[in-house]
């Protein structure tokens, strides 16, 4: 088989070879062919402008002296005598001032009186004399008694002759070679020389190169050219003479090649012949050729060089190739088995909520009559399908990436608000296990930035999803969010996130396939927990899109770090004008990164701020306040700290300084966990962690007394939902009956489209301002959630600008973006989460404005 092969290569090697030169040999040879072709087209355009040029230049030599000529004539007229001794004499000083060397007086039947010069023999004179009988001017030639050759002018003009006759034309003559001399005729630098000749083809100016009396024997003498004869070349000169036409052909004059152009001259009989020898041009050419032929075998040589080189490579890349099969194929089996693996692990996981699902439904439905049972059993089928749903959103968002359709979706977010939801949502997990849980900031100064808002929060969801996952009850998850200067430009800051516990780690080695998808790594830890091994792929790829960085430090049983690093751009926008009196506060907290980076946005926000690592040093620092009688006006107090606790702390305090000095408790827990006991220990409110500059200044305004305009602006924005009327679009019934009954509970007053078209009849048929809102599905019969909202958009109501809300399943970035192009002002995910349908409600529906 090898030597088959072999032979088959050796064989495919020589025939590619000979098939190349043959190629090479045929495009040189047809090259050269179509560059003689050129070259005469290149030199008839070239000889073709020339003779123009020189025809021009005849041209206007010629209108000049007959002009002079005609200048004679008035200056004779305008004279004084009228006598024809003194006409003769004026007409002779007046060729003699223009330079003419003969000057005549000439009759309709040919007879002559000459004023100047000597006698001339004109050449074809009948027909000379027959043009100027018909008042024509005419240009011909003659010989004088000496052998001289003369441009004859003929202009009309009538003089008394000798004989008492009356003349029809003065003839003015120069010297033919002064013609020449002025046309620059000869062979000289340039490439160009020219005859003239008479349509018989006999010469009347002639370059020093033509020996004959006619052009027409010059031709006949040499040899014919390109299959023709001297003589058919002849009578194709003398035929295109006789139409008058211009005509280009190539000649061979004493063995050179010459490229001869014809055109006719004005005010005569005779043709102008431009010639230009090949020689100078065509050498090159020919150059040119036998370089090409030797580059070609140069380059066929070259070909088979590399063919034999290319040829032994591909023994040798086969044999590579053979064993990236094989370790394709390993990879293959393996990814086969990883994924058999993960169908096996989503079985479990998916059959696991389903089944606390299907049993607690069961449960309930067969206890409706206790009522806490019930409760009980509806809120852990509440979060089965939560966890249910994060589980299929994982997958869909894989095959999302997988098929290259991910995108992200730029738009002005909060990073407050962002974190303030991470921490609301993970919330209920770290209670679950008993968990010990904290968010720090250091150095954060922007708020408002430009960011895709649901991909940051499925990072850091996913992050710490996973910590909380698989940290054990009583362990410890913290998230820190850092900000610094980006080295992109100065619009953009960089945010580092830092998500650590006190979990179970994990191995060097599973390290390395930590973001590959499908991934678990395997023990009876892991094995015990649901997850579908795709959230670090998803993560690391939407970290990827958004050109940052995740890293990862972790050991077996000491816990895991994770670090996501992401440049955003801050968003435009005016800064609120946030100053609080200054007022002396405490701040107390066990970890002192918050309590200076809380110290520093409180001295930013105009207020006097000191801090304390503890409970007794708050409590000492307190007491040095009061014996100075310069106490502090508000203490930010931890409630989680080693030693005394927030809670033990503020019952001292309280017993210190009294009721009057409000004392805030901060947490990163639920308020409601600890209200009853925090308003037993003196607590006077509750300031949720992070303490993000704004959120410090909100919280602190209700307790100084000062007015915010934003909040005041945002208490006007939200208006009561009571008896609003909401336009629903869904065409799904147990969808409607849902979203029916969850939002009829705010007051709303809802009303059902089964399709887009219907929709927009609704509101077409409305008067205008009777619904306040439009929840929007997307995919629907007959016309679809787009199209609808497009045409409400463009129906040129006044209210046409009404609130539109997308309540849909399409949940990825494209769909959001989708919505948005097509004019709709939110984006809703199906199973519908009704706190956010109010709230973007309450956002959008104008306030003051009834049904």
């Amino acid at each position: 088989m090898k030597k088959s092969t072999l032979r088959f290569l050796w064989i495919s090697l020589i025939s590619a070879l000979t098939l190349c030169i043959g190629v090479f040999v045929w495009i040189t040879t047809y090259m050269v062919r179509q560059s003689s072709e050129a070259l005469h087209k290149v030199g008839t355009i070239y000889m073709s402008q020339m003779s123009t040029q020189l025809k021009l230049h005849f041209n206007l030599l010629i209108d000049l002296h007959l002009s002079e000529a005609e200048g004679i004539i008035e200056q004779v007229s305008s004279g004084l005598s009228d006598s024809a001794g003194g006409t003769r004499i004026r007409l002779d000083a007046g060729g003699e001032n223009n330079s003419f060397t003969y000057l005549s007086l000439y009759a309709e039947d040919g007879k002559n009186d000459v004023l100047r010069g000597e006698t001339v023999e004109i050449i074809d004179e009948a027909d000379f004399i027959d043009s100027l009988n018909h008042g024509e001017k005419k240009v011909a030639a003659g010989v004088t008694e000496s052998g001289e050759m003369l441009l004859l002018l003929g202009v009309p003009a009538s003089y008394s002759m000798e004989g008492g006759t009356s003349s029809l034309a003065l003839v003015a003559g120069l010297p033919m070679k002064y013609v020449g001399e002025s046309l620059s005729l000869d062979i000289g630098e340039t490439l160009v020389y020219s005859h003239f000749i008479r349509k018989d083809g006999r010469f009347i100016l002639r370059n020093a190169d033509a020996g004959e009396d006619s052009y027409f024997e010059r031709i006949l003498s040499q040899k014919g050219i390109d299959g023709k004869t001297p003589q058919e070349m002849v009578q194709e000169m003398k035929e295109a003479i006789a139409g008058e036409e211009d005509y280009s052909v190539v000649v061979e004059i004493d063995g050179e090649r010459r490229n001869t152009y014809f055109t006719p001259l004005p005010h005569s009989d005779w043709y102008l012949v431009s010639v230009m020898p090949y020689g100078t041009l065509e050498e090159p050419i020919l150059t040119l050729g036998r370089q090409r032929i030797v580059t070609t075998l140069a380059g066929s040589g070259l070909i088979m060089i590399t063919l034999l080189i290319i040829f032994f490579l591909y023994f040798r890349m086969s044999q590579r190739q053979l064993t990236a099969l094989k370790e394709a194929r390993k990879k293959a089996d393996s990814a086969n088995h990883a994924k058999s693996e993960f169908l096996s692990n989503m079985s479990h996981d998916i059959r696991t909520p389903m089944n606390a699902i299907v049993g607690m439904t069961a449960i309930a439905s067969a206890n409706l009559e206790k009522t806490e049972q019930v409760k009980d059993c509806l809120q852990k089928i509440t979060f089965s399908s939560k966890h249910l749903l994060g589980l299929i959103n994982d997958v869909l968002d894989m095959s999302k990436i997988e098929s290259g359709k991910l995108t992200l979706n730029l738009e002005q977010i909060s990073l407050r608000e962002t974190v303030d939801s991470i921490v609301n949502i993970v919330q209920p997990q770290i209670k679950m296990k008993n968990q010990q849980f904290d968010v720090f900031l250091q150095d954060v100064h922007t708020e408002e930035v430009l960011c895709d808002g649901v991909r940051l929060n499925q990072v850091l969801l996913n992050l710490l999803s996973n910590s909380v996952k698989f940290t054990p009850e009583g362990g410890t998850v913290h998230l820190t969010m850092r900000e610094e200067p980006s080295p992109k430009k100065d619009t953009f800051i960089r945010i580092h996130f830092y998500v650590k516990d006190t979990g179970i780690g994990m191995s060097k080695e599973f390290k390395e396939r930590l973001f590959e998808a499908f991934e678990r790594e395997s023990s009876s830890q892991v094995n015990r927990t649901e997850g579908t091994g795709l959230g670090m792929a998803i993560t690391k790829y939407i970290v990827d899109a958004m050109e940052g960085t995740i890293e990862v430090d972790s050991e077996p049983g000491a816990g895991s770090e994770f670090h996501v690093t992401i440049d955003v751009e801050k968003a435009q926008m005016l800064e609120e004008d946030m100053v609080l009196p200054e007022w002396n506060i405490l701040v107390v907290d066990d970890d002192e990164q918050l309590c200076r980076s809380a110290a520093s946005a409180l001295k930013e926000l105009g207020a006097v701020s000191e801090w304390a690592s503890g409970g007794e040093s708050a409590l000492r620092m307190v007491q040095a306040r009061q014996e100075t009688g310069d106490e502090y006006q508000i203490i930010l107090l931890d409630w989680k700290m080693p030693g005394l606790d927030g809670l033990q702390t503020a019952r001292q305090l309280r017993r210190k300084i009294g009721g009057e000095i409000p004392i805030l408790l901060i947490s990163a827990y639920e308020w409601g966990d600890i209200e009853e006991e925090a308003d037993a220990a003196g607590i006077s409110g509750f300031i949720a962690k992070p303490l993000f500059k704004s959120t410090l200044f909100h919280t602190l305004s209700h307790y100084m007394g000062v007015s915010s305009d934003a909040m005041k602006a945002e208490e006007l924005y939200k208006p009561e939902l009571g008896g609003r009327r909401i336009l629903l679009a869904e065409d799904n019934d147990l969808n409607w009956e849902i979203a029916d009954m969850l939002l009829s509970e705010y007051g709303l007053e809802i009303e059902r489209a089964e399709n887009g078209q219907i929709c927009v009849q609704k509101y077409d048929q409305s008067e205008p301002g009777f619904y306040d809102a439009v929840l929007m599905d997307i995919r629907m019969p007959v016309m679809d959630g787009y199209a609808a909202a497009k045409a409400i958009r463009a129906s040129g109501r006044v209210d046409s600008d009404i609130p539109i809300i997308a309540m849909t399943a399409d949940a990825f970035s494209e769909d959001i973006q989708k919505s948005a192009a097509c004019g709709m002002n939110g984006h809703v995910i199906k199973p519908i989460d009704t706190a956010l349908v109010i709230q973007l409600l309450q956002k959008y529906i104008r306030p003051g404005k009834g049904s």
